[in-house]
């Protein structure tokens, strides 16, 4: 058979190509901590882009991205809320996919979903039950971690029951309603309301308990006018022990009790670019008012996102979400408020974890 010109071209071109192909090399193994003992980063994400991550971090050793991805090559979802551990399992609420994601606690592996409207934040109650906060309705969900599924359903006569706190068989629930100047706490044994505690300001968000068993509600919805406020409340009693009310601008967020609850922290942020109210704060749970200036200072068009106070060394590590556009970073200071190291995380590193 005799060819063309061209055919005779095309033939001597793919003989080419093949003895010049080389062997693709093999794609990478995807990373995974050699301890499951870190650092854990819920990255909330971009609302909308679905690009929520889990980022791992140990002290010595590079972070690592997304380790949910790496150890199930798929992504998060929309806007990674939360992270709960629950015997040797981690809960991630995924609040804008409507779902929770029940992981390993050591190889990250995806093992069940729970789908679930907007979940918030998951409160352990017992080895089979946990409740589980939403946004945008007055449901909480009663789950059983063991088989993770829904088991229950319980309504608040408020919307959006946000931070929970288990004492004793009552949980403390913050309905962040700007209606509501109330603490709701639940009997735990027939999940349902069994008194509410009257406190100083209105939307309760979040609630933590001190050193002495007291507990303290950070209350406010600066987008909505509603003026920021902590009550500090004797959980037997329900009496309001103090009142600290914060400057109408002043945005508190993420707060944080250190090791020793002695010392209260929390985020002030200021989206706006300036500098006033903008930081870490902190003070003593006996402080008679509200510190004037940061304790760590956010600089001009900086804020901070993520808080937590490390248990073994008092450190304190904070999120900088650089405006959601691209990848954050967590900071970790000293007990005196210098800095001492940072990492790289996902976008819009929100909540921090120690495990």
């Amino acid at each position: 058979m005799r060819l063309s010109f061209y055919q005779t071209i095309g033939w001597l071109l793919l003989l080419g190509l093949i003895a010049c192909k080389k062997d693709k090399p093999n794609a990478p193994e995807p990373v995974l901590p050699e301890s499951p003992h870190g650092v854990l980063v819920a990255c909330e994400g971009s609302l909308g882009f679905g690009n929520a991550a889990l980022t791992f971090f140990q002290e010595g050793q590079d972070p690592i991205p997304d380790v949910y991805k790496n150890a199930n090559g798929s992504t998060i979802g929309d806007v990674l809320q939360s992270v709960t551990q629950i015997g040797n399992r981690l809960f991630l609420c995924v609040n804008n996919s409507d779902k929770v994601l029940v992981i390993g606690a050591e190889d990250f592996k995806l093992q069940a979903s729970i789908s679930i409207s907007k979940p918030r934040y998951i409160l352990p109650v017992s080895d089979t039950r946990a409740y589980v906060s939403t946004l945008f309705s007055n449901r909480i969900f009663e789950i059983n971690p063991a088989t993770a599924t829904v088991t229950d359903t319980l309504l608040l006569p408020v919307q959006n029951p946000e931070g929970m706190l288990l004492r004793g068989d009552e949980v403390f629930v913050c309905g962040w309603d700007t209606a509501s100047q109330l603490l709701y706490v639940l009997n735990t044994h027939t999940n349902t309301i069994s008194r509410t505690i009257t406190l100083a300001g209105k939307a309760p968000q979040a609630v933590v308990c001190d050193g002495e068993g007291m507990l303290w509600v950070l209350s406010g919805n600066n987008a909505s006018g509603i003026p920021a406020t902590w009550s500090r409340i004797n959980p037997v009693s329900g009496e309001l022990l103090a009142a600290y009310y914060f400057p109408e601008t002043a945005d508190p967020i993420r707060p944080a009790m250190n090791p020793a609850g002695d010392t209260l922290y929390w985020i002030s942020v200021n989206q706006y670019g300036g500098v006033s109210n903008n930081g870490i704060y902190r003070m003593p749970v006996i402080a008679g008012s509200l510190p004037e200036t940061p304790f760590i200072q956010a600089i001009a068009w900086q804020y901070f996102w993520a808080l937590a106070i490390d248990p073994a060394t008092g450190y304190i590590y904070t999120g900088d979400p650089k405006g959601f556009t691209q990848k954050g970073s967590v900071q970790i200071y000293r007990q005196d408020g210098t800095l001492q190291s940072s990492f790289e995380t996902g976008v819009g590193p929100g909540h921090i974890y120690f495990q």
